[in-house]
């Protein structure tokens, strides 16, 4: 059993992250990293503890991908700060590996799964919850994959979102975007009220 676990890495984030909406991403990002953890999982044909451990790996690397961002947010140091820091505490190269490759400056390339996944998840996690907090009822059930893609060629919408890095994500997982945004929607859905996207029903007259 390993000591490098995720609620070890709970522990981290909540220790260098204070910003509640940096956390809240740091959540949607690992639910989504971790859904194709079980998928790849289970194409590997794991099964049991094996599977249990081998998601994990992506559960930790969706939780910890920004967790130096709050003290260290300048390129010169995130994630470089954070990798360094799990060095040192001497988590799984893997996860670390993905931490870095998860930003395009790093010029670490994307060669494994994990890697992949949580590039391909960063920047939907938070473009999906931008959609859901629209909604009247501020609901990630209310996010349909149609009305993401309309919300992704408007510009003024959630600006700060790459969706190039959205679409690039996809691709490197050999999917289209829209099978990607329903992967990433069902695993949000599924714990949406962990989340706090599970909204408030609509108050009708």
């Amino acid at each position: 059993m390993s000591e490098y676990t995720r609620a070890r890495a709970w522990a981290l984030l909540a220790e260098w992250t204070t910003s509640p909406s940096l956390i809240k991403h740091a959540l949607a990002v690992e639910t989504c990293t971790e859904s194709y953890g079980a998928r790849e999982a289970a194409r590997l044909g794991l099964g049991g503890d094996e599977a249990a451990a081998f998601t994990e790996q992506y559960a930790i690397a969706g939780l910890l991908h920004d967790f130096d961002y709050d003290r260290h947010p300048s390129l010169e140091e995130h994630p470089f700060v954070g990798e360094k820091v799990l060095a040192e505490q001497g988590w799984p190269e893997a996860i670390r590996r993905a931490i870095l490759a998860h930003a395009d400056y790093s010029g670490v390339p994307r060669d494994t799964h994990l890697e992949r996944a949580l590039f391909a998840c960063d920047e939907l996690a938070g473009f999906l919850t931008a959609c859901a907090l629209v909604k009247p009822s501020k609901s990630i059930h209310d996010v349909e994959v149609a009305g993401v893609k309309k919300k992704m060629k408007d510009k003024a919408f959630a600006r700060a979102v790459k969706r190039e890095d959205i679409r690039l994500g996809a691709e490197l997982l050999g999917l289209p975007v829209e099978e990607h945004i329903q992967n990433c929607l069902t695993a949000l859905q599924g714990r949406a009220e962990e989340l706090g996207l599970q909204g408030t029903p609509e108050v009708h007259p």
